[in-house]
């Protein structure tokens, strides 16, 4: 396997598992917060994240690369509202999109075709995971302050859990 494609995909594998344990934050938060829609919603997130890493790592082996398990820093843990909540969602989703074009633009650099063919499964990932960030975030922004509206905020975004929008 090619030394530069590697090592951006050990970052990969990293960025997957932080937004892994990121979300697993995130889910928490509303746990405490009475948001239990929102929560497992979250707990979703994190466990889709973490297969995405495994899904990498797979893939590293499998070419005879040499996989890098990451050291995590600690997530943020603790957000002023749902809407701050969300917007970090949808950061945390266009940082994940915008590491994996860089692999895709290595990949062409490289001409790796292989690991290109590989991250298409990514992109499309990450259209929807970004389709979806924006969609809750837009419904937040709807809301406004009016907190009487998170309520069934809470209860509709289970429909985004297990849905194929997600």
């Amino acid at each position: 396997m090619n030394e530069s494609i590697e090592s951006l995909l050990n970052d990969q594998i990293k960025y997957e598992a932080q937004a892994s344990m990121q979300y697993l934050a995130m889910a928490s938060w509303a746990d405490t917060k009475g948001y239990s829609g929102v929560a497992d919603f979250f707990y979703s997130q994190s466990e889709e994240e973490r297969l995405h890493m495994t899904k990498l790592m797979k893939f590293v082996n499998e070419r005879s690369g040499n996989v890098i398990v990451p050291a995590l820093e600690q997530p943020k843990a603790d957000f002023d509202s749902l809407l701050a909540l969300f917007e970090k969602f949808l950061k945390s989703e266009i940082f994940v999109t915008e590491q994996i074009n860089k692999v895709i633009y290595e990949c062409l650099q490289q001409k790796d075709y292989n690991v290109h063919n590989f991250m298409q499964w990514y992109v499309t990932e990450q259209l929807e995971e970004e389709a979806t960030a924006r969609t809750l975030l837009d419904k937040l922004n709807i809301l406004g302050e009016d907190r009487s509206g998170y309520y069934l905020f809470d209860k509709d975004i289970k429909d985004f859990i297990g849905s194929g929008t997600n």
